[in-house]
């Protein structure tokens, strides 16, 4: 606890009066460097060393320039080094602000001084040099030395029987050294560790395999584990534990030194705590002043430093777009994470909003309402047509052709309810695979109507050998390989470049797109071309069958309804390709609807009409004349 020259000596040695002789103490310290130099006013050679090391070396420049008036802030050591001491350095460093550790009372200690005796603790490490210095006396030994010191301290003989007396106990925690109330720490952090250390059950150690330190032989570094892991109150009641650095939590009193007239003293103006990093100030209203030029800039702002200016002058930037900073005075603002985005002050980052095109916004649900409504309507279509069925007009459309146009096209508005909602890997590659074959299946029935349309009005001309392809098997030859091509350009897509989810970050500001990744642009493409050729096909066909007798205007509905799916679909891709997030997917659905409720209306629409409202229509007759126009 104590080294060979006792470090506690100049804490000790303040108001001590020594029973029998009544002297005061002097400054010796048993060969170690003095407390105090013995001739006030000149530097000495060990004080001009210290000076050196704690910046205070170039005093004597300061007072031949006369610097007054102005404020120093010192470290803790100017608070303990004798340099400050000296009077010619009063009228430059009085009012100097700085820091020392806390003033901490150690209760047990004052009755350990008045029991300290060699007698008592003949194990304590050179208690008779102590001794020697305190009292002035020697001690005689029979080998014939008189002194343990170097230098003769006095003709006194000590006996052991002296006795410390001290008007104020709380000297010998002297803030100025605080070296009794560090030791105290010390050995009670040391005692800690090993009880933390001894007290480890072997299989729940922190070591290697949950293994226990060795108690016979205790390796440092698994001392120092438990050291830096120990957490108690000592009897000052204060609380010590270590941070990630090894440091110790402390107190620190913030002082000012104050000189009237031979006297120096220094008046506590406030705290520092490094536990909660606040300064507290005193209760009397007392204003602090600044040390800044510019105002601090609070969180979302940045200090950037003003050219040619002090450090302490400074402009306060809004931070970029992006970024934020959460403390006043940062340096530097930071990116939040990718799921992240800055709140409007830039002081926090907030989750970033997840979008896509819901059933509970009012666009998902206006198309999801118009989906099932046409869905609704051409299932009401196929029901008329079957109740007719065998009717004139039913027969001579091909109702079977019909039937499968219809449901096509029901499926076609059910299609797209699989754009709306929350996307999933399964979905994003379902939808676009049904929506590719459900329309080539469409598109093909329509075609092979066309091509029927054409076969029956030629047969009837003399030596042709059409009749025999005017039949559904044509129809079924016609709607397999127009769908088989449609269905490998699918599989292609799938199997080698399938489309998936995701989390789009970077489009938008602030929002997370879940979108699908079409996997392949160039096969989504060609899904969409090759429907372009199949319709192409079929308004060709119809076109140049446009002049058919007027009796029979269907090839004018199938060109009409060719017109409308190539219109709709030639504006889609330039539309796809200039929107962004949820609206991609909502242009693609009003394609999807826009284009079959055209083909509905074009190609039945007339037919219901006849059907419904006009039933005297609908005989063979009226259908083989040549005023029949619909």
């Amino acid at each position: 606890m104590y080294d060979s020259c006792f470090s506690e000596a100049s804490a000790i040695q303040a108001t001590i009066q020594v029973t029998g002789n009544g002297h005061h103490i002097p400054n010796y310290n048993c060969g170690c460097r003095p407390i105090v130099p013995a001739i006030i006013g000149d530097i000495t050679t060990s004080s001009l060393a210290m000076a050196r090391v704690l910046g205070l070396w170039k005093l004597p420049q300061v007072i031949q320039q006369n610097l007054t008036e102005k404020l120093w802030i010192g470290i803790e050591a100017w608070y303990t080094t004798p340099v400050v001491q000296y009077k010619k350095f009063w009228k430059v460093l009085s009012g100097t602000l700085g820091i020392a550790k806390s003033r901490k009372v150690l209760p047990y200690f004052s009755s350990f001084l008045q029991s300290l005796n060699p007698s008592v603790y003949p194990r304590m490490l050179s208690i008779r040099q102590f001794w020697e210095i305190i009292f002035m006396c020697k001690w005689l030994f029979e080998n014939g030395n008189t002194s343990l010191c170097n230098a003769s301290i006095s003709s006194l003989t000590c006996t052991g029987l002296e006795k410390i007396v001290t008007d104020d106990i709380k000297e010998f925690n002297d803030p100025t050294s605080q070296g009794v109330y560090m030791a105290h720490n010390a050995l009670n952090a040391i005692a800690h560790a090993f009880h933390g250390l001894l007290s480890c059950k072997p299989g729940e150690g922190p070591f290697r395999q949950k293994s226990c330190a060795d108690e016979h032989d205790i390796q440092p570094w698994q001392l120092l584990y438990y050291l830096k892991r120990v957490h108690f109150i000592n009897t000052a009641g204060e609380e010590v534990f270590f941070d990630f650095n090894g440091d110790i939590y402390e107190q620190f009193d913030i002082l000012n030194w104050h000189v009237k007239g031979n006297q120096e003293h220094y008046v506590k103006v406030g705290s520092f705590n490094r536990v909660n990093k606040k300064i507290k100030t005193p209760s009397f209203n007392v204003k602090v002043p600044s040390s800044v030029c510019s105002d601090n800039c609070v969180a979302g702002y940045w200090k950037a430093p003003k050219k040619g200016q002090p450090v302490c002058c400074f402009d306060c930037i809004l931070c970029p777009e992006g970024m934020i900073s959460n403390e006043t005075n940062s340096v530097s603002c930071y990116i939040c994470q990718e799921d992240q985005w800055p709140n409007n002050r830039r002081s926090q980052c907030i989750p970033k909003v997840i979008e896509f095109l819901s059933y509970e916004e009012p666009l998902g649900l206006v198309l999801a309402f118009f989906s099932i409504l046409f869905s609704v309507i051409t299932g009401l279509i196929f029901y008329v047509f079957l109740k007719f069925r065998d009717t004139v007009l039913v027969k001579a459309n091909n109702r079977n052709l019909s039937y499968l146009i219809l449901l096509s096209l029901k499926f076609c508005f059910l299609c797209s309810l699989m754009f709306i909602g929350y996307p999933t890997d399964l979905a994003c590659t379902f939808r676009q695979t049904a929506f590719g074959i459900i329309f080539s299946i469409c598109i093909s029935c329509i075609l092979a109507k066309t091509i029927i349309v054409v076969f029956a009005f030629n047969a009837t001309k003399p030596g042709s050998n059409l009749k025999i392809w005017v039949s559904f098997k044509t129809a079924i030859i016609v709607i397999a390989i127009s769908t088989s091509i449609q269905m490998v350009i699918v599989l292609t897509w799938v199997v080698k470049f399938s489309p998936f989810l995701e989390y789009n970050y970077h489009i938008l500001a602030g929002i997370i797109l879940l979108e699908c990744d079409e996997g392949s642009v160039v096969m989504f493409y060609c899904i969409i071309g090759y429907l372009g050729i199949l319709a192409t096909i079929s308004f060709v066909v119809a076109f140049l069958a446009r002049n058919l007798p007027d009796s029979y205007n269907e090839a004018k509905y199938i060109t009409f309804s060719m017109l409308t799916f190539l219109s709709v679909w030639s504006t889609f891709i330039p539309a796809y390709l200039s929107t962004k997030g949820k609206y991609i997917v909502a242009v693609e659905i009003f394609a999807i609807l826009l284009s079959s409720f055209g083909l509905l209306c074009c190609i039945f629409a007339p037919k219901c009409y006849i059907i419904l409202l006009k039933p005297s229509l609908n005989t063979r007759e009226y259908l083989t004349s040549r005023t029949y126009k619909t």
